[in-house]
């Protein structure tokens, strides 16, 4: 996708092209992220975002180990020891 250059309007507002937001996504009212960065600023959805984070967790956890089914065991043991 090639790059669009637009301007800055009131109240600091942009607008983001037609082609950009269907490839994102979202309509007028969604709710989007902004992450400001070393080189610029990043635009994404928070279905993005949960995606982006279960990736980074990915690397670390095994594919085949569960972390919420292990949080939930851990916390029923913890109420049945109360």
């Amino acid at each position: 996708m090639q790059d669009f250059k637009t301007k800055l309007g009131k109240g600091g507002r942009i607008v983001i092209p037609t082609e950009y937001r269907r490839r994102l996504g979202v309509e007028p009212g969604d709710e989007i992220i902004l992450h400001l960065e070393e080189e610029g600023l990043r635009l994404y959805t928070p279905a993005q975002a949960v995606a982006r984070a279960q990736a980074l967790v990915r690397r670390y956890v095994p594919g085949e180990r569960r972390l919420s089914e292990e949080l939930i065991s851990e916390r029923r043991e913890e109420a049945d020891r109360e």
